[in-house]
């Protein structure tokens, strides 16, 4: 159990939640068996946990998608890490070592994505979602040239814009908040199943 409370703003009892958002969180904890810190922490502005959550889903779960879910979280990954988001490296960690099934994966790509074992396809993606993070002014004809000849289209630019995007702002509201990730994280998926 950690030392610091989850948030440093309120975190409502479950009781006292609308019953959209409660419904969701324990339709996450019946998944998951525990409820992650960031839906707790967001239920403190319930406006704002409803907008959140659906283009989290909008973004994470789109139909026609074809970035699997371990290429989504290998951006989460690499641009909260540039972002310097504990919360989101520690939590989205887990997702991909979950989805990835190799139990390093994370850790290198949130050190060095250049050194990780990754196809050059994957690399370009994830340069192109680290510049959008942390250098947007400078994104120009030549990135979105690279992405396409490595056989990305608009539709797989379009959903890395929105990952790294909507992760931005992730990374800020876990950053302000001092969200801490929950301890089941950080052993998630650390044991190879192979």
């Amino acid at each position: 159990m950690s030392q610091f409370p989850i948030s440093r703003y309120p975190v409502p009892d479950l009781d006292a939640l609308p019953a959209d958002i409660l419904s969701r969180i324990l339709a996450v904890q019946e998944k998951a068996r525990f409820i992650p810190n960031v839906f707790l922490t967001l239920a403190h502005r319930p406006e704002e946990f409803r907008a959140f959550f659906a283009y989290h889903d909008a973004i994470m779960e789109r139909e026609g998608s074809t970035l699997s879910p371990t290429e989504k979280e290998m951006i989460v990954v690499a641009t909260s890490a540039a972002n310097g988001c504990q919360y989101c490296v520690v939590a989205h960690g887990a997702l991909l070592r979950v989805f990835s099934k190799k139990p390093q994966l994370a850790d290198q790509i949130a050190v060095n994505y250049l050194h990780a074992p990754i196809s050059e396809k994957q690399k370009a993606m994830l340069a192109f979602a680290l510049k959008l993070s942390r250098t947007p002014e400078l994104v120009a004809q030549s990135d979105y040239d690279q992405l396409k000849s490595h056989g990305y289209d608009d539709e797989d630019i379009l959903d890395m814009a929105g990952i790294t995007a909507f992760f931005g702002l992730s990374n800020r509201m876990a950053i302000v908040t001092n969200m801490q990730a929950n301890s089941e994280f950080y052993t998630m998926a650390r044991e190879s199943k192979s």
